[in-house]
């Protein structure tokens, strides 16, 4: 074993976990389960069959990781976060047919106690504030807030928010790095080193 598994933490058999992750209290990691190198899992952690995670993500106390659910590298969890899989659950109605894809982009931060409703691809580097409720998808290096969630503004990769307005042209830097982020319509992307 090639990761840290804490004593009260299950990890069934046939579940991938990569070097240096780092299991911790009350986990269950269940045996299709995908990890990559790097990961910790906090206290109370669950993650399903069907569920991958990338490289250096964190996902911190009270989260489970559903079926479908796919995590790029470097996604942050924050505490309490909710995904879910099935887009209508009724008790009495078996949908496990019926679970909807989910994709985090690589470098997302889910704020503690959001949601991210099912079916929905949020793009990379995207900052989900806590408590917002996500319903739909979510444009790269986007700032949302709110229930339901709405764009208030841009963030760098740096995790700080840049001075630009949500549409039109422009560009702004990061303070912290000097990358350059250009803004084209209702897109950002990164562009070129200060």
């Amino acid at each position: 074993m090639n990761y840290f598994q804490h004593p009260s933490a299950i990890v069934d058999e046939g579940a991938q976990i990569g070097e240096g992750s780092r299991v911790w209290h009350f986990v269950h990691v269940c045996g299709g389960a995908r990890i990559g190198k790097g990961v910790s899992l906090g206290q109370n952690v669950f993650v399903g069959n069907k569920a991958v995670i990338g490289d250096n993500c964190k996902v911190q106390n009270n989260v489970s990781i559903y079926d479908k659910v796919t995590l790029e590298e470097g996604v942050f969890c924050g505490p309490s976060m909710v995904f879910t899989n099935v887009y209508n659950p009724r008790s009495l109605i078996e949908r496990k047919s019926e679970y909807r894809d989910t994709l985090v982009r690589r470098g997302v931060t889910l704020g503690a106690n959001c949601t991210i409703v099912c079916g929905v691809t949020i793009g990379e580097f995207a900052f989900i504030g806590a408590g917002a409720v996500i319903n739909k998808d979510v444009s790269a290096y986007a700032l949302m807030v709110g229930v339901p969630a709405r764009q208030i503004g841009w963030m760098s990769e740096y995790g700080e928010q840049l001075e630009l307005p949500l549409e039109g042209e422009g560009s702004a830097p990061c303070i912290h790095t000097g990358a350059r982020y250009v803004l084209r319509g209702n897109v950002l992307s990164k562009g070129n080193v200060a």
